[in-house]
């Protein structure tokens, strides 16, 4: 006989109605909307992603993914210091417009007139180039579905992937008819990969350096 909750089982039936099965599941949980996400999210003390309702806490980085992260931002933001372009990294969340997703990218470029979800400032809806530095529990994610996600934003023109355990980095240009990216990758300590839509050079030797 299967299991029944007590008041099915009590009852006396043998196969309960589908009507007294879902009497038995416990509440569903509930979905926030946008809104109580952000308001929960600029409150909390730690940094949740979040899609379709749900929120999901992100993992704490290591030593080296941190360096790689203070790397990037300082060889990007000296090249373009005197450019209408701003490097945001970690604490800047990025809303997926096509998918509703809320997540925090290692680090985001954007150039010239910035769009925000609302007038907090704190959440871009046009990244032009979005860096994620790869780790063991998020590397597949990274170059899967998050992937996917970000190919959905209109502004987006580069998606650079940094290793953290071998020198290489990785990025995907999306080309003039916005279907097709195209992927490029340089290893080794002499590399040098342009991010030609800022007309930025990064030296894998910068990136890490301290690493």
């Amino acid at each position: 006989m299967p299991y029944l909750c007590p008041s099915v089982y009590n009852l006396g039936y043998e196969y309960p109605t589908r009507t007294e099965l879902e009497s038995c599941h416990p509440t569903k949980k509930k979905l926030l909307t946008e809104e109580e996400y952000l308001a929960i999210e600029r409150r909390a003390e730690f940094r949740s992603e979040f899609h379709r309702g749900e929120m999901f806490a992100r993992a704490g980085a290591s030593r080296r993914h941190n360096r790689i992260v203070t790397n990037l931002v300082t060889a990007l933001d000296n090249q373009l210091r005197e450019r209408p372009c701003n490097v945001y990294s970690n604490d800047m969340r990025v809303k997926v417009p096509h998918t509703r997703l809320f997540t925090y990218p290692d680090l985001v470029v954007t150039c010239g007139k910035e769009m925000f979800a609302d007038n907090e400032q704190d959440t871009l809806l046009d990244p032009l180039v979005i860096f994620e530095v790869l780790s063991d529990s998020t590397e597949a994610y990274d170059r899967g579905k998050k992937f996917e996600h970000y190919q959905s934003i209109g502004s987006l023109a580069t998606y650079v992937l940094v290793a953290q355990e071998a020198r290489r980095i990785e990025q995907y240009v999306r080309q003039e008819d916005g279907r097709v990216w195209i992927y490029t990758e340089a290893h080794g300590a002499d590399a040098v990969v342009g991010i030609e839509v800022i007309a930025c050079n990064l030296k894998l030797e910068d990136v890490y350096a301290k690493v």
